[in-house]
């Protein structure tokens, strides 16, 4: 009797147990991204990417570079997505009109800064360069 009690109170601790642990991987999202693996989705792309692996990125201005912004362009450079951490969905699509030299779209704009660099700025504030 008390072989049968103790192996079914250590068959119910396995089942609690086993429900609590999370399944590695197990946190995709609608697109297939695992998060947990640091991949989020990238609209321009339409794929799973990790911005920090990204080429273009830019540094938060207020927190001194503690957050990083990762910036990718359409192939044919008129669209511009920028993963910044406020964003809602992880990133922001931007477009640059004709031969502008500015990727825009609410209150964003990103403009070529320095050699090679990109500043993003906010309602006329840098907020990443």
């Amino acid at each position: 009797m008390k072989k049968t009690i103790l192996l079914s109170a250590m068959f119910l601790g396995t089942l609690v147990f086993a429900q609590k642990t999370p399944v590695l991987g197990g946190d995709k999202d609608a697109h297939g991204c695992i998060g947990s693996a640091g991949y989020t989705y990238s609209q321009i792309k339409k794929d799973c990417v990790r911005t920090f692996e990204e080429k273009i990125k830019l540094k938060e201005v207020a927190s001194k570079g503690d957050y990083i912004a990762a910036v990718i362009f359409s192939k044919d450079m008129k669209k511009a997505e920028v993963f910044v951490k406020d964003a809602e969905g992880g990133s922001v699509i931007l477009t640059r009109a004709g031969k502008a030299k500015a990727w825009k779209k609410d209150g964003y704009v990103l403009v070529p800064f320095k050699k090679g660099g990109y500043q993003l700025k906010k309602d006329n504030v840098v907020i990443y360069q």
